[in-house]
């Protein structure tokens, strides 16, 4: 992963998606790209000469100027090769545009609307028409363990068989690969291409690992991954996902939004 575009945007989860980052640059010898989208679609009813749109879109000018200053000093100080892009438009339009040449693109996990958390409409539309893989860090993370264990969530789609080759330089370095497929109430999904077939994939590029088939825990199949993330110690689920924008239907059902919802370990999706 010599390449990674990161979402540069001032929240509560910069920090940790920075750290994330600058983690893989390192371990890879990568080039990190700060892309900083700014939003200045802005309107207000009768405001008919632009008075208050216009100091509104200085006021993002402003704020996004002085988190770019912010930024740059902290990568100053880091043993990184970086870049900074900054343009205006919508983040997820803008990211999209700048994916095509790109390992992976890092971003946060949640956006907060009235309140509630819920996954990015970004996380969305990059996972579903970037070719890049999309790792969605949570909040709070301190960074990632490049070399420690991963999960896999199989269902034997050919989305998360791409899922699996964009992971390869994760896959590689780490200290174990588990391949999880999760049963149903009629036990396992009847799967196109089979957990074996993708534990011979990985076999051809050097990397071993283990099946572990099991039962969805009550609460679902998103529940049934983090438990087992847990009890493995995994440093990153690969998961894949299909559907439409703004995962309105993902991979297992639903299991990629109710993840999305509450992440706790890095998630690496592709389509």
């Amino acid at each position: 992963m010599k390449s990674i575009l990161l979402h540069v945007a001032n929240d509560n989860g910069f920090e940790s998606r920075l750290q994330v980052a600058l983690d893989l640059a390192r371990e890879y010898d990568g080039h990190v790209t700060c892309f900083q989208p700014v939003t200045l679609e802005l309107a207000f009813t009768g405001d008919f000469y632009g008075t208050a749109s216009a100091v509104m879109v200085t006021a993002a000018r402003e704020e996004a100027e002085k988190h770019r200053e912010e930024v740059e000093a902290h990568l100053a100080k880091e043993d990184v090769q970086w870049d900074w892009i900054t343009e205006f438009g919508s983040p997820d339009m803008r990211l999209l545009d700048h994916s095509g040449l790109q390992d992976v693109v890092v971003v946060g996990a949640i956006q907060r609307e009235g309140g509630e958390a819920r996954a990015a409409a970004l996380v969305g539309d990059l996972a579903i028409y970037s070719r890049a893989p999309v790792l969605v860090v949570p909040a709070g993370a301190k960074g990632i363990d490049v070399d420690g264990p991963v999960i896999v969530a199989w269902n034997g789609s050919v989305e998360a068989g791409n899922a699996l080759r964009s992971a390869l330089p994760i896959l590689a370095r780490a200290t174990s690969v588990r391949i999880v497929a999760i049963a149903g109430k009629k036990g396992m999904i009847d799967q196109q291409i089979g957990a074996a077939e993708a534990a011979q994939y990985l076999s051809r590029h050097g990397i071993s690992c283990e099946i572990l088939e099991l039962p969805a825990d009550p609460a679902g199949i998103a529940r049934t991954l983090v438990m087992a993330a847990q009890s493995q110690g995994a440093s990153c689920i690969v998961m894949g996902c299909y559907g439409h924008s703004r995962l309105r239907e993902t991979v297992f059902g639903g299991v990629t939004q109710e993840m999305l919802a509450n992440v706790e370990v890095p998630l690496l999706l592709a389509h």
